[in-house]
């Protein structure tokens, strides 16, 4: 190959192929840098606006004022958000475990199906606000208490979207397995839960951040009686205190907290299916 050729290979853009072989699918930088351009953007619009009109910090404090509260409180915010994300993990990962197993059960039996799923649809359309006082009442423990609650919230989406999952899987492949004379347990492990994998993964990935609603719902609740911790907690005593720039910070904590749930379940979901399901396939281009 000639010196030539060479450096007219070196100056062209890398081929999509290439991309993809240094794991850069097309498109991925302004999906990165859009949002935060804009983030940027409305920072700068809400400092300046601030600023320039003298508000108060007690009513509406600017984002660098906010910054700096979060970097001086930072041990009793980090304190607080443990406590948080430790509800939160812990309801999100019973809600995926009964969540998965009674999807399974409803797969084996329409009738348990039939019977038990309306009880989990109450559960999701009972506002969580009227019962979390109920359960802390009736719980003496209060991280127990607080899991539950967060727990209800985050149950139903992987509950409906694993049953849905198992019961779409193709018709034709069922029938397959059992001309073969398969198992049910066999038609389940190689075949339904497969099939159902994208979507218990959805259901997850929805859950996490009602899980973190959950926990902070519970909490608000709980931390009307001084017994709570959380970020909840302080946002209530920042606000009780008029520390307005803390309570901004604890809810920054919160919002950023969701987004790195998100995107971390989101990463779990691309990973696991990447390599074989059409929705995480990376395209051409």
């Amino acid at each position: 190959m000639s010196e030539a050729t060479l450096t007219r290979l070196a100056e062209e853009p890398p081929a999509p192929a290439a991309r993809r072989a240094l794991g850069l699918p097309a498109g991925t930088w302004p999906r990165i840098l859009m949002p935060l351009l804009i983030g940027v953007l409305a920072l700068s619009a809400w400092e300046i606006a601030v600023r320039v009109n003298e508000v108060p910090h007690y009513v509406l404090p600017p984002p660098s004022v906010i910054w700096a509260t979060l970097r001086a409180d930072w041990g009793t915010l980090s304190a607080s958000l443990g406590i948080t994300l430790q509800i939160t993990f812990a309801a999100l990962a019973v809600a995926a475990l009964l969540g998965l197993a009674l999807a399974v059960l409803f797969a084996q039996s329409k009738w348990i199906e039939l019977s038990l799923f309306p009880y989990a649809v109450v559960l999701q359309v009972t506002p969580i606000v009227a019962i979390a006082p109920l359960i802390i009442v009736w719980v003496d423990d209060i991280r127990l208490a607080l899991l539950i609650c967060a727990w209800i919230v985050a149950f139903f989406p992987i509950l409906s979207n694993t049953t849905l999952g198992l019961n779409s899987a193709d018709h034709n492949l069922v029938d397959l397995f059992r001309l073969y004379r398969a198992s049910r347990f066999q038609e389940l492990v190689f075949l339904r839960l497969p099939s159902a994998l994208p979507l218990f993964l959805a259901g997850l990935r929805i859950s996490g951040g009602l899980a973190l609603i959950g926990a902070i719902v519970a909490e608000f609740v709980a931390g009307t009686g001084g017994r709570a911790s959380g970020l909840a907690y302080r946002i209530l005593e920042a606000g009780y205190q008029l520390q307005i720039p803390r309570m901004f910070a604890a809810l920054l904590l919160i919002c950023a907290s969701g987004i790195a749930i998100f995107l971390a379940l989101g990463l779990v979901q691309h990973l696991a299916l990447r390599r074989w399901h059409e929705s995480a396939l990376r395209r051409e281009g």
